[in-house]
């Protein structure tokens, strides 16, 4: 059976020593929000997902959810865990405290996340849904919604679902058929079926509060008649009690390849009572506030399965013994050495660290962004801080979860055959990350979207932030840095010029034929996260430089150590991906579809 332990050290090492935590108490809001407090918590939700969340982790899987006549049953010890983890007050941590919630920082929430999905990645979907539907009620709604719904939510005796997918129609949304019909009253009945509802009908709340993409009788075609609503799972009564039952039902639940402890429904709504989210007609710009949320929540979850399966495959190579060390044995006093001591299990491992650690650092910069948009006073500082998260969105979703299936598959290769069999936990790993390349828009969806939308968005505004931090980074230090640090920031300027002549063919061809742009959107998309890791990776190891000599000289040296495999082995990935892009769309579009 797999085992976790909260990676408290390096959280607090980029929370504290890469990004100076003193400035996140600046932010209005955030006066108390000291070093102190921050680490009880991570304490307190490390110890909780080690406790409680991760025990339930391999045996959810095993078990699966049951659905028995339109209910479902999650699986043993789930119901009790989530009483504990509403309880413990982890749904509220970022919730506004109007409603109940406790107010912290976007990045503290970021980082109890992540563990929250290293424990119990399928545990983690039912309060994650909720967190998406309540920023778009906090959003969008109306006063009187936002009163009756928030805070149940926040407290979690209600769950939250984003409604948006139907059997016909996935990522074109413009193709919803739920339709939404006005009653004098001011609501609407909304009909209609959606599938691939995560957290759609479980055993944990009293009520389950659906938002629902649909449409009205006289909306425009296409994506511009699309609205937004809150359908309950139980009408409200009105002193807040749950009422009668709402025109809502589940049809069945999904078996699946991974996430199996993850209730995935088809919802059906029947003349169900809903209200308006939003401006009618606006829909979409309310379900971007839920899919934004989910798609940063969705790269947690790859970062999450990629440290524990990291955390397992280096305690496997420390206890297995295979073979002999080429140059001598390592433990002579012993049959054989451990797997560790192998050249190529070192490298998966590192491959495995350098990735893991690296996205770290980049969703808590995300993150720390996010709080900016979201609280800083300072018109420049706000607009700058809303278009690096707008731009980032994409790459941490499509970036950490592409690793995620990459590092995964590492932990079982590192296992051997034991990584195939069920009882040692690692090819649940494997599994559980393989859809978040797919669910809240496939990644090559959000590559298109990073190079279709995020690019040439405002003339290229929200590429500013990123590419004016790193250039003027790198101008000082390519004059005042020390010789261990030279070949990195070398590495780094080849990789950055290499986006930004990416960047440029890209804008020009692209103009010309969009099939220049999509054909290279992938590729770019993986450019531009291996150059922010660099980035990234380059302070870290400045830090530990400068950290040499002032105590835990092992945990400093492995970072420095991390840093220089990275940019010897990874980051040179995007030269290759640099001549892919220049290729062109030719060789992917002249090939006759018929000869597929």
């Amino acid at each position: 059976m797999p085992t976790y332990k909260a990676p408290l050290r390096d959280l607090q090492f980029v929370y504290k020593e890469l990004f100076d935590a003193t400035s996140l108490q600046a932010l209005p809001g955030f006066e108390e929000v000291d070093t102190d407090l921050t680490d009880t918590i991570l304490e307190e939700a490390g110890r909780f997902c080690e406790t409680v969340l991760q025990p339930l982790n391999q045996s959810g899987d095993e078990e699966g959810c049951h659905f028995n006549n339109g209910a479902v049953t999650t699986p043993k010890g789930f119901k009790a865990a989530y009483q504990a983890f509403c309880e413990n007050g982890w749904g509220a941590v970022t919730a506004d405290p109007t409603y109940g919630g406790q107010g912290l920082p976007k990045t503290i929430g970021m980082m109890v996340e992540e563990m929250i999905c290293s424990a119990n990645m399928s545990f983690g979907m039912y309060p994650g849904l909720t967190e998406g539907a309540y920023n778009a009620l906090a959003k969008f709604g109306t006063d009187e919604l936002k009163t009756t719904y928030l805070p149940k939510m926040v407290t979690g005796e209600w769950s939250g679902t984003m409604c948006l997918t139907e059997p016909h129609c996935g990522t074109d949304l413009g193709l919803v058929r739920t339709k939404a019909e006005p009653q004098s009253n001011g609501a609407y009945k909304v009909t209609g079926t959606k599938i691939f509802i995560s957290a759609g009908e479980q055993d944990l709340t009293d009520n389950i509060i659906h938002l629902v993409l649909a449409r009205t009788p006289d909306a425009p075609a296409g994506i511009k008649g699309i609205s937004l609503f809150i359908v309950p799972k139980y009408l409200v009564n009105a002193d807040g009690s749950v009422g009668a039952a709402n025109g809502v039902s589940c049809g069945s639940i999904e078996h699946k390849m991974g996430i199996k402890a993850s209730a995935t429904c088809v919802i059906n709504f029947d003349a169900a009572e809903g209200y308006l989210v939003g401006t009618l007609n606006k829909g979409m710009q309310a379900m971007f506030q839920m899919m934004n949320t989910a798609r940063l929540g969705v790269g947690i979850q790859g970062l999450g399965l990629s440290e524990v399966s990291y955390q397992n495959a280096v305690a496997y190579a420390r206890d297995r013994l295979q073979g002999r060390a080429l140059k001598a044995p390592f433990q002579p006093d012993k049959p054989a050495d451990p797997l560790f001591v192998h050249p190529d299990v070192r490298r998966m491992l590192l491959t495995m660290r350098a990735y893991t650690e690296g996205n770290r650092a980049l969703a808590i910069w995300v993150a720390r962004k996010l709080d900016e948009s979201n609280r800083a006073t300072d018109p420049k500082q706000k607009q700058s801080a809303d278009d690096f998260v707008a731009l980032m969105t994409p790459i941490v979703k499509a970036f950490m979860t592409d690793c995620a299936t990459d590092v995964t598959n590492l932990g079982v290769q590192i296992y051997g055959g034991h990584g195939f069999i069920r009882e040692w936990g690692m090819e649940q790993f494997v599994r559980d990350a393989r859809i978040t390349q797919i669910y809240e828009g496939t990644n090559g969806i959000q590559a298109l979207d990073l190079v279709g939308r995020k690019m040439a968005q405002n003339t290229g505004r929200l590429l500013r932030p990123f590419f004016h931090e790193v250039s003027e980074y790198l101008e000082q230090k390519s004059a005042d840095s020390s010789d261990e640090l030279q070949v990195m920031i070398g590495g780094l300027m080849k990789a950055f010029g290499r986006l930004q002549q990416a960047t440029g063919f890209i804008a020009q061809q692209g103009l010309k034929d969009p099939d220049e742009a999509a054909a290279a959107a992938t590729d770019y998309l993986r450019l531009f996260a291996l150059v922010a890791l660099g980035y990234l990776w380059l302070r870290m190891a400045e830090i530990a430089l400068a950290k040499q000599g002032e105590g835990e000289a092992e945990f400093y040296q492995a970072k420095l150590d991390t840093a220089q495999f990275y940019f010897a082995r990874l980051l040179p990935q995007t030269g290759a991906l640099l001549s892919a892009i220049l290729s062109g769309s030719q060789t992917l579009m002249q090939f006759n579809h018929e000869a597929f």
